[in-house]
């Protein structure tokens, strides 16, 4: 029956499968619009690049599809028969120069026999002016007080195996110069040395790349907004949490669901672990940082030195989300382990919680291992005792008054002799 099984559905994938490859040919799914949009000068190139076929695809796939550009959702392709602004390359349309009028959408069409499916992304060209410098800008941000580098964005199309890439750098309209201590052209490259970055540093700067076609000179013009932020304090992390030896019941994994039982009590909140629904194991490495920033410090876990999804492939035990907060303008990080459920395997495992910065490596060990039973003597045994402490004090109670009646009987016998006591011998 299994032979049978195997065959049939054999010849069934073989059958489908002509099909299936007939109806993507039919139809052309559409992937959205590309997340990016273009924002390009007036009279300036300009080159998009079909969003699903990146430049460095583009040389591997070119023999086997069929590339076209629509705009608008227009049934004409673009470029057009007569159009001499415009022209297909290597898997991008270019428009040279570029007129405010080709602003809208460009759909890029990819097909093979097989195959098919496009993707749109948006142009908008503007006016050569100052007016709209926070329309076309690029936002880019340095730490003060530091050295850092600007780059010129979106020319890859434009120097693409060329190495005598010159640009020049000019900040508010003013070029800086080869001689300006405090900005740098690299040479061959699209960046911008700055040093000792200061708060006047911040505003717009524009880099611009000569570009040459059929013996024209074109500028090519990337705007940046430059960014000032504050250098943020770090400090040496230290990890308060876990305990170095974990108490856990341990549970059995079946196929397919979880039926192991974490035991389902849960100590002080400084004991460093949780269990709920009797079912997972919860140990937080929980880390102090003070005032320093938890943005460049990391934390996890590791078993017996590996990191916890190769040890663990399976993914019975996992690394929780990362939570950072701050508790009276003190700052924690905090990675949780997870067991779901514990098993005798863990007991076996070297587990270390791990943080790292820049100031500092600290690991923190822990172990689990397996809690005793729960079934306590002393807790059958407390009924009973108070029981018998009860049963006790009704004793003593009746005893005393007894004896408490024996000494008021002889007071009344004798009442009037000189030598009474009042409590008995």
């Amino acid at each position: 029956m299994l032979r049978l099984y195997v065959l049939v559905m054999g010849v069934s994938a073989f059958t489908l499968q002509p099909a299936a490859h007939t109806g993507a040919a039919r139809s052309c799914r559409f992937r959205g619009r590309h997340y990016k949009r273009e924002f390009r000068l007036e009279g300036e190139p300009v080159a998009l690049r079909c969003p699903q076929v990146p430049y460095w695809l583009w040389a591997s796939v070119s023999p086997r599809i069929n590339l076209t550009w629509h705009k608008n959702d227009s049934a004409r392709t673009v470029p057009g028969e007569e159009e001499t602004r415009m022209w297909a390359q290597d898997g991008a349309l270019w428009l040279l120069p570029a007129l405010q009028e080709d602003s809208g959408t460009y759909v890029c069409t990819t097909r093979n026999a097989s195959y098919c499916d496009k993707m749109s992304i948006e142009l908008r060209v503007f006016e050569n002016t100052d007016a709209f410098l926070p329309f076309i800008s690029y936002p880019q941000i340095l730490t003060l007080s530091t050295s850092g580098v600007l780059v010129c964005p979106d020319l890859s199309e434009f120097t693409r195996d060329k190495t005598d890439v010159k640009i020049q750098w000019y900040k508010d309209s003013l070029l800086l110069d080869k001689d300006n201590e405090k900005f740098l052209s690299v040479r061959g490259t699209t960046h911008l040395l700055v040093h000792d970055v200061a708060l006047e540093d911040a505003g717009y700067y524009r880099c611009v790349l000569t570009f040459a076609h059929e013996g024209q000179q074109y500028n090519i013009t990337r705007s940046i907004e430059l960014r000032i932020k504050k250098k943020k304090e770090e400090t040496i992390p230290v990890i308060i949490s876990p305990l170095k030896t974990i108490s856990a019941s341990l549970g059995k994994s079946h196929p397919g669901h979880h039926v192991g039982s974490v035991e389902a009590k849960r100590p002080c909140s400084e004991s460093g672990w949780s269990s709920d629904s009797g079912s997972r194991l919860t140990i937080p490495c929980k880390v102090f940082l003070g005032t320093g920033t938890p943005l460049t410090t990391m934390l996890w876990w590791t078993a017996n030195d590996t990191h916890i999804e190769s040890a663990y492939p399976g993914g019975r035990v996992t690394e929780g989300p990362r939570q950072e907060y701050s508790e009276n303008n003190e700052n924690y990080i905090e990675v949780p382990l997870i067991f779901d459920p514990v098993t005798r395997e863990d007991l076996h495992m070297d587990f270390k919680c791990v943080v790292h910065n820049t100031l500092s490596f600290q690991t923190l060990r822990t172990t689990v291992k397996e809690a005793s039973s729960t079934f306590s003597w002393g807790i059958v045994l407390a009924p009973l005792s108070l029981a018998f402490l009860v049963l006790g004090g009704i004793w003593m109670h009746r005893r005393c008054k007894h004896r408490t009646g024996k000494a008021d009987g002889l007071t009344v016998l004798w009442p009037h002799h000189q030598d009474f006591q009042s409590y008995p011998k």
